[in-house]
């Protein structure tokens, strides 16, 4: 069974650059495109009948949103199998029930409305945060979000938390034909563990073990994606915003996020909350079981 890509739609100029996303990502992996307007209107409209004999303005609004979407990823992709939806529900649980069955879940970075800069909270990151497969949040400039950069970043957190999050961003630049850059920070200790080690000695053993984290975390990937060039970064100071700097010349910023012990959600830290607020690039949440 093919598991599609599936993207969340509203009408919105980011719904239409996540959706366009979506099309070149489905016909990049040869996969079927999942087009999904989310809606309330269902549950209290759908039931009453129309004494009028007009359909109800949400009704209409959300058959013109899915149809024109439709049409829009079938014209920048002809062939590519297109299925359209209107979901009997709010944003976040649709999109969260689709990532039982999805390769990836895509969505824009804003919404409609006067407080559209608002909805990546109440959207976009909330789905991030719940969603069982990789989530996409699609931002940045027109160039990164065209793929015009031709290149992938992985942040690399600890060895057993981010090979997930690497295996994906290793398929993203094999389909892509770009290369990948891993990305891990460290930091520079306050003062040595050792009283006969020195600041400088220190800073250097840290730097070395950073190294050898990207080294032990990339093996494997390396050697199945052969033809992928791959650099490593490692980077003096704090993750988030370690991050940014390589993002603003990429693609896509690929993070890992680990499922909470409580087993609701993932666990978002400060360093994928800042991505997905400001990075220059799309950013995929790559879930770790």
């Amino acid at each position: 069974m093919e598991h599609p890509v599936v993207v969340g739609v509203d009408g919105s100029d980011g719904s239409l650059a996540a959706l366009d996303w979506a099309t070149e990502e489905a016909t990049r992996f040869g996969l079927p495109l999942r087009v999904v307007y989310a809606s309330l209107w269902e549950r209290y409209e759908g039931a009453v009948p129309s004494f009028t004999g007009e359909r109800p303005a949400e009704e209409v609004a959300a058959q013109h949103i899915v149809a024109s979407s439709e049409q829009r990823a079938r014209q920048l992709s002809p062939g590519l199998a297109v299925h359209a939806v209107t979901a009997p529900d709010d944003a976040v649980e649709a999109l969260v029930e689709e990532s039982e069955s999805a390769s990836v879940v895509v969505t824009g970075s804003s919404g409609r409305g006067a407080v559209k800069e608002l909805l990546l909270g109440s959207v976009s990151l909330t789905v991030a945060g719940r969603a069982n497969c990789p989530v996409v949040v699609v931002r940045g400039a027109e160039g990164n979000v065209k793929g015009m950069s031709h290149r992938v970043v992985v942040g690399v957190g600890e060895a057993d938390e981010a090979a997930t999050a690497v295996r994906f961003a290793f398929r993203e630049a094999e389909a892509r034909g770009c290369e990948l850059q891993a990305v891990r920070a460290w930091r520079t200790p306050q003062q040595p563990t050792d009283p006969t080690t020195g600041l400088e000695s220190a800073a250097r053993s840290h730097e070395q073990w950073a190294g050898a984290v990207l080294d032990e975390v990339l093996e494997e990937a390396v050697a199945a994606h052969p033809d992928v060039p791959a650099t490593r970064t490692v980077v003096e100071g704090p993750a988030h915003r370690a991050l940014l700097g390589p993002a603003a010349d990429a693609d896509l910023l690929v993070l890992g996020a680990t499922r909470r012990q409580d087993g609701f959600g993932l666990h978002l830290g400060r360093v994928t909350h800042t991505a997905l607020h400001r990075a220059g690039c799309p950013v995929a949440v790559v879930p770790h079981r």
